[in-house]
């Protein structure tokens, strides 16, 4: 790691990038390096180093990127588009759930089945690669548990669908406020190690979307040490995360506010925190 700090500025295309002792590898650092064929491997070698100097990090990461083995869905599982024609009684709620989250059966494949357990859930598939790697199913009624899951250690839900010539990737707590805007979901409020590595993988600019809740402090922070922006939008009073904001205003205003309300110097990212964790 260079000890006195790195500034680049392209005059032609007017892209800028830099680093210094003290501070993290920002998302542009890491294009910049990619566009000098420094491989992943030493890209998170220097991004652990500038983790360690900022906050005296003495444990070893794990650096690797996860893999994934295939998993298979909860039996009779059935794929919800392939039941129309013939609802069966049991699945009109899950219809219904589905509607009342402001999405529609064409945004992601969405399943069902009929099992004991599982009859009052929406069974959302992770994919990796094109292979079937876990599952979530939600219960659509109160009471617990929410989530039936199988879910790997690093896995990011819907890293498939953010294509090549995309700028931005969102990321995001949960998959249905990730179908809704076509985001990255990592499941809980924190983006842990190996996510984060698939994260940087995408190539693109990361936007962090934390729940307005005490929990997605922890994940603006985390934007913060990683190098990535925090989206702050506008949105009325008692709209907490994307999936509200989709309901409440439709999906291009969603979009049109998470990415134009986005914050990517350390100062103002916190103090858009102030506002943005105590409004509610």
């Amino acid at each position: 790691m260079i000890n006195e700090g790195v500034s680049y500025h392209c005059f032609n295309c007017g892209f800028k990038a830099s680093w210094q002792p003290g501070r993290t590898i920002s998302a542009k650092f890491k294009k910049l390096l990619r566009w000098i064929n420094v491989s992943d491997q030493e890209i998170n070698k220097c991004i652990l180093e500038a983790l360690r100097q900022k906050e005296g990090i003495v444990n070893t990461v794990t650096s690797s990127l996860p893999s994934f083995i295939d998993k298979q869905l909860p039996l009779n599982s059935e794929l919800i588009g392939n039941l129309l024609d013939h609802v069966p009684e049991d699945l009109v709620p899950v219809l219904e759930y589905i509607h009342s989250r402001g999405l529609y059966l064409e945004d992601f494949a969405f399943y069902w089945t009929f099992e004991p357990g599982f009859v009052n859930r929406l069974i959302v598939p992770f994919f990796y690669q094109n292979r079937l790697v876990g599952y979530t199913a939600r219960k659509i009624t109160d009471g617990k548990p929410k989530y039936i899951s199988e879910q790997q250690p690093g896995y990011v839900f819907n890293l498939d669908r953010q294509i090549a010539d995309r700028k931005y990737v969102i990321v995001v707590e949960g998959p249905i406020d990730a179908i809704g805007i076509d985001a990255v979901a990592v499941m809980s409020a924190e983006i842990g190690e190996k996510q984060r590595l698939l994260i940087d993988r995408l190539d693109k600019q990361v936007i962090v979307l934390p729940d307005r809740d005490p929990s997605g402090v922890k994940m603006a922070q985390q934007a913060i040490d990683y190098g990535y922006g925090v989206s702050f939008p506008d949105w009325a009073h008692g709209i907490k995360d994307a999936n509200d904001a989709l309901r409440y205003y439709g999906r291009l205003y969603t979009l049109y506010s998470i990415i134009n309300s986005v914050e990517t110097n350390e100062l103002k990212i916190r103090l858009r925190m102030k506002t943005w964790f105590g409004k509610d």
